[in-house]
């Protein structure tokens, strides 16, 4: 497995550890991190994209067969395996993935007796984070104790939110869960951004929600929200992020400009 190290852009005094988190499935959590991910290595930071999903759909979708991976997070989290030997470099520069596999599905209940259960993960990115100027954590549409780790690794929350009906369903439990985290693992843990995915500019639904959403938490919302693309849907099945499926995209430009708002670049709002 090639395990080579990133090599040195630009610099970022403090690397930044981020969960990418919703409890409620096909939000657009695992595009949102590819292409984020994606985004900033092209603005030249250093970014791991860290699987903790069994599914594996943010490794396949950066081209990565699972199936031929000779170590995962699974190794890193059961059996101490350095998350060094896990680093695999993708298509795009300066982006590296550290994969899962179906393994991953065993490890919620594997988890359970393990010592130190809750901070594996995070011991894990600290051995590496010299490495990276972002660390993104592609957490499993459950609350389980993946999702802990995630949780407790991270220093900030990314909460993509789709534009339909019932967009709010099971947040709550979602930031009741970050507090939880907060007061007993990670005091320094909070949900700093929330991007709303799926937008379709055709109906008003789409713009209703994103009022509410704004309404219910500010500034927290990104100024950019991300369209409802068939590009966009298009570009896992090839093993590519949007930004090299289709850079000029309606797609590939939002989340350019999503990414820049996230490293506190000048938003451009789109949509």
């Amino acid at each position: 497995m090639n395990s080579a190290k990133p090599e040195p852009t630009l610099p970022h005094p403090v690397p930044r550890v981020i969960a990418m988190a919703n409890q409620k499935g096909g939000v657009g959590k695992t595009t949102t991190t590819i292409n984020i991910g994606a985004c900033l290595a092209e603005q030249g930071y250093r970014v791991l994209i860290v699987d903790l999903d069994p599914q594996g759909n943010a490794s396949t979708g950066l081209g990565l067969n699972t199936r031929e991976m000779e170590t995962s997070v699974y190794d890193v989290l059961l059996h101490d395996t350095p998350m060094e030997d896990c680093l695999v470099p993708t298509a795009v520069r300066n982006l590296f993935v550290a994969p899962s596999n179906l393994d991953l599905a065993g490890a919620e209940i594997e988890l359970v007796p393990a010592m130190g259960r809750e901070t594996r993960l995070k011991k894990a990115i600290e051995s590496v984070l010299d490495q990276f100027d972002y660390v993104l954590i592609d957490c499993p549409p459950s609350l389980g104790l993946l999702t802990v780790n995630g949780l407790t690794a991270a220093r900030e929350v990314i909460v993509p939110i789709q534009c339909q009906y019932y967009a709010l369903e099971g947040l709550g439990q979602l930031l009741r869960n970050v507090d939880l985290v907060s007061q007993n693992l990670n005091p320094n843990l909070a949900v700093s951004t929330i991007i709303c995915t799926m937008f379709d500019t055709r109906t008003k639904l789409s713009a209703d929600v994103v009022s509410e959403v704004r309404e219910h938490f500010g500034d927290k919302v990104c100024q950019t929200v991300i369209p409802h693309t068939v590009r966009l849907a298009e570009a896992p099945s090839h093993g590519k992020p949007i930004t090299t499926f289709d850079s000029n995209s309606a797609g590939a430009k939002a989340y350019r400009a999503v990414a820049l708002e996230v490293s506190g670049g000048a938003p451009q709002r789109i949509g």
